[in-house]
């Protein structure tokens, strides 16, 4: 290898090296805040719904986008939306509801202004005509 091929070798794998710190230094601090969150959003709201018309791709999408509009209460630190995943199927995993939330409180009080938040009726009244079942797990982190 002459000394031009070294030196371009040399700065491209510098370039590389440099490129693929960048990329991972997000991943670092994304899990760092992650971490946080936990510790700063202790209260945890799963709810799981199960459709009364569960092969209805278009009540699906309407009962995820009205969940969605949950995450403008103000004592909504975090919000995600799901939907059964197509994952192993074993005996621990129940994969019969259809679509679910998951939000992140700070505390109590902030749970319970979101029970009674005219987004979270109104996502009630405009929605609860889509779901036969509704089971909620309310957990504090331990």
């Amino acid at each position: 290898m002459n000394k031009s091929n070294r030196r371009k070798f040399i700065g491209t794998a510098a370039v590389l090296v440099a490129g693929t710190a960048a990329t991972a230094m997000p991943v670092i601090y994304a899990n760092h805040n992650e971490m946080n969150n936990k510790e700063e959003f202790p209260v945890v709201h799963h709810v799981f719904f199960w459709l009364k018309n569960p092969a209805s791709k278009a009540d699906r999408d309407q009962l995820v986008a009205g969940v969605k509009t949950l995450s403008a209460i103000e004592t909504v630190n975090h919000l995600k939306v799901g939907i059964v995943a197509s994952t192993e199927k074993r005996d621990v995993v129940d994969n019969s509801w259809a679509v679910s939330e998951l939000i992140f409180f700070k505390d109590l009080a902030g749970q319970a202004v979101y029970q009674t938040h005219p987004i979270h009726l109104e996502f009630i009244k405009n929605c609860s005509h889509l779901w036969e079942k509704v089971i909620v797990y309310d957990a504090l982190d331990a």
